[in-house]
């Protein structure tokens, strides 16, 4: 049997020139990166044809082999390595629920601490003693605006007993049981408290609608009556103490039964729908802290210490006002009786007639004093001595005796003696003398 050389000898040596001669083309001739084939050696940016034929035959396998293997590493990693992920990501997902509840549970408690906090920083600095208490629950309806408390007769709550949140007040006790009562809320149709509009002082009631919202009745139209004007408690209801907040003006409304009247919608300062914690007024006596206790006691100790100081001082006036002489003269004639004065069954007053007291100081304009030195003397002479009256100063001596004469009026080149002290005179005004 002839061999395959022998048989194919000229075949394949035709193959093998032709072979031969390619791979000498393919490694003279390069290939730019246009894509155009060139002989130029010099081009270095070309690519032997045989680098690009034998890239183009071996790139196939290797991306078969790198497909292979990635795919093989795929599915290790995502099935074979992954088995006990399902059961992971299921534990993974209970602990963030659980740690969602929690989350949630914290930061309820951080808001109810927070209110809380607030609630108690009021009830300290509060003028009447409050006690707080917890929303259990609604009544449920639209018609009946109602809600029910965790404090009832056993912790000291009564009827008509105010309930106030630390941003307006809210409602008042209607029905009170041994653990809890129920609280009928400022909105409700059957609910009344006194009211007052802080810039116009207009006093009106105030009681829920039909549809839930507080308003003002039995107000006259008035145009001053503007929205946002704050309203507070009148305290004329016995029930809220005067000066809560109750909320502001949302709008004005016709009555539509009476001319003339009009309703003021007020929105509630208190979130009426969001009620969790309130504070009930047990009593309307006001109570202080230890340090307004003290300061309430200096205040009254101050004012004992003043109080006695006047009173002295009264008295002392008194006594000085007894030792003064009056200016009512006790000698000067009386009018007559008044009979209408003792029509009553009272005895008749008689009136007094005042008398001015002498001046202190008296000169020569004065009236009732001595004549001036320039007149006659012999007119001096002829009137005699002049007498002197309770009622008229001290006559003046001259200190040189040869000038003394009865009834002659003293020099007034010669220097004349002081007076002789006398009591100071009271007050021109006329006023009654004090009994002794």
């Amino acid at each position: 049997m002839e061999s395959f050389f022998t048989r194919y000898r000229n075949l394949v040596v035709l193959t093998a020139l032709l072979l031969a001669q390619i791979i000498g083309l393919a490694m003279q001739v390069r290939r730019s990166a246009t894509g155009r084939n060139t002989y130029d050696p010099a081009d270095s940016s070309g690519v032997r044809l045989i680098r690009l034929w034998a890239n183009a035959l071996v790139s196939p396998p290797e991306r078969a082999t790198e497909s292979s293997k990635t795919g093989i590493g795929h599915l290790w990693q995502n099935y074979f390595d992954l088995r006990r992920v399902r059961q992971q990501n299921k534990d993974l997902q209970a602990t963030v629920d659980r740690l969602r509840l929690e989350q949630a549970e914290i930061l309820e408690d951080v808001r109810q601490g927070q209110r809380l906090q607030a609630l108690n920083g009021f009830q300290e600095k509060y003028l009447y003693a409050t006690l707080p208490a917890q929303v259990l629950g609604t009544s449920g309806s639209d018609q009946s605006r109602l809600f029910t408390i965790d404090k009832g007769k056993d912790d000291g709550l009564k009827r008509d007993m105010a309930v106030i949140t630390p941003d307006g007040i809210v409602g008042k006790v209607r029905e009170v049981f041994g653990h809890s009562a129920q609280v009928l809320e400022i909105n409700d149709q059957s609910s009344g408290a006194g009211v007052i509009l802080l810039n116009e002082r207009i006093r009106g009631i105030l009681r829920g609608n039909a549809a839930g919202q507080p308003q003002i009745v039995g107000i006259l139209s008035d145009n001053r009556i503007q929205p946002g004007e704050k309203v507070l408690t009148a305290g004329g209801d016995q029930i809220f103490p005067r000066g809560l907040p109750v909320g502001v003006v949302q709008k004005v409304v016709r009555d539509p039964d009476r001319d003339g009247f009009i309703f003021v919608i007020v929105k509630p300062a208190a979130q009426l729908d969001r009620l969790d914690e309130v504070l009930v007024i047990t009593s309307t006596e006001p109570r202080f802290s230890d340090q307004q206790n003290k300061d309430l006691a200096e205040s009254e100790q101050l004012k004992g210490a003043e109080a006695a100081a006047l009173d002295e001082q009264r008295k002392a006036s008194e006594i000085m006002a007894e030792r003064l002489p009056g200016i009512a003269d006790p000698n000067a004639p009386q009018a007559p009786t008044n009979p209408a004065a003792g029509a009553n069954g009272s005895p008749p007053t008689l009136a007094v007639v005042p008398k001015v007291l002498p001046p202190a100081r008296p000169d020569r304009f004065t009236p009732g004093t001595a004549p001036a030195p320039n007149q006659d003397a012999a007119a001096a002479q002829t009137t005699g001595p002049a007498t002197p009256k309770a009622t008229k100063p001290a006559t003046l001596k001259p200190e040189n005796p040869k000038s003394e004469q009865p009834g002659a009026a003293p020099d007034q080149d010669q220097p004349q003696s002081k007076p002789a002290p006398q009591r100071a005179p009271q007050p021109a005004s006329p006023q009654p003398q004090r009994e002794r």
